[in-house]
């Protein structure tokens, strides 16, 4: 398969160019500082782009049969990223015809919110509130325009992240059926997205992940 890998150069994005060569993809990885990106594989085209861009956009998108959206900032400030290279990946996946969405986004965004507020008092109730308003209200419109695209989409929403060493099993949660653990590492994160290109179990759904 042909996949687009938006956000490369990030921890969860690194690790997605990786795990989707390993699962034999055909990878091009989008980086607005190719230079700064520094895997290298027969199979990896490295791209200079960015998701504010629509047109550079556009050219990576041609071609690829799936996205992975793996886009997030350590900027606390930047609370309009996500939804506006969201609303410009949906444009130039529907110009191209490509229907395969996958998004990363976050356990407490959008309707899952309540959800985080009752396991993770301290969370969802004290620092994301105070620290991290912004950032999640951007997933949270992030997500609305996911679910209005009409495209093939699923919304990863994993616990904290963490650089720990891949976990065996990933635990997965949907709806308000379970607990969601307290973390999951990057590499987990990248590899459970990565394995919806080859299913469809998860789509027009909004799982979240843990270790």
């Amino acid at each position: 398969m042909r996949v687009l890998v938006i956000g490369a150069t990030g921890n969860v994005g690194g690790h997605a160019v990786r795990r989707a060569l390993e699962e034999g993809h055909e990878v091009t990885a989008l980086a607005r500082n190719p230079a700064a990106f520094d895997q290298r594989d027969e199979r990896l085209t490295v791209r200079q782009g960015d998701v504010l861009d629509p047109a550079s956009l556009g050219e990576a998108v041609a071609g690829q049969d799936a996205v992975l959206s793996c886009l997030g900032t350590s900027d606390r400030k930047a609370t309009t990223l996500r939804t506006e290279g969201v609303r410009n990946t949906i444009a130039a996946m529907r110009e191209h015809g490509v229907r395969r969405l996958i998004v990363f986004s976050a356990f407490g965004a959008g309707d899952s919110l309540p959800a985080l507020k009752r396991q993770s008092f301290m969370f969802g109730r004290i620092i994301m509130p105070l620290l991290l308003k912004g950032p999640f209200a951007d997933m949270g419109h992030m997500e609305d325009e996911v679910r209005a695209s009409g495209l093939d989409w699923t919304i990863v929403r994993p616990s904290a992240l963490t650089k720990k060493p891949a976990v065996a099993e990933v635990k997965v949660v949907l709806g308000e059926d379970g607990k969601v653990g307290g973390n999951i590492p990057y590499a987990n994160v990248a590899g459970f997205m990565v394995e919806q290109l080859a299913s469809d179990r998860y789509v027009g759904q909004a799982p979240a992940i843990s270790a």
